[in-house]
């Protein structure tokens, strides 16, 4: 019999280390993964402490514009939808895609420099233009499509 509640108490306690392993697990993923995604402005409002990793969107100023001929990349002002005002200096080191060009909404991701006001991107993602249009039932066709 005592063989028995020796079991019991060896399964319990396996099972809370294995619960207080899984635990810990999801609590240090969530905190070190996350990261804000936030637009320009909410960026310049944010204390610039809190302002580490971060996803930032916003529309490619025309002034600016730096292509590196040296080495991938491009620096540039990213400005805010709502307010074009409101700018925040990006440099980004890496391939830049085909449809980056000055007007076009982008999406980065990194981090922020001292002071809040400059961002080193490590990711450069560009959102495309929708290449279909809607016809007059208000279906999704490719340009020139007719039915």
């Amino acid at each position: 019999m005592s063989s028995a509640k020796n079991q019991k108490w060896v399964y319990m306690v396996a099972a809370l280390l294995v619960g207080a392993g899984v635990g810990y697990l999801i609590v240090s993923g969530l905190s070190q993964n996350s990261m804000y995604f936030l637009n320009v402005s909410e960026a310049l409002a944010m204390p610039a402490d809190k302002l580490t990793q971060a996803r930032l969107f916003g529309s490619v100023s025309e002034e600016g514009l730096v292509k590196d001929e040296q080495s991938l990349g491009v620096d540039f002002y990213v400005l805010d939808k709502d307010n074009p005002l409101d700018a925040i200096y990006v440099q980004y080191r890496g391939a830049v895609p085909d449809t980056f060009k000055p007007g076009v909404e982008v999406i980065l991701e990194g981090a922020f420099m001292e002071g809040g006001r400059d961002f080193k991107a490590t990711t450069l993602l560009t959102k495309c233009p929708s290449k279909y249009e809607k016809n007059d039932q208000g279906q999704m066709r490719p340009p020139g499509y007719s039915s």
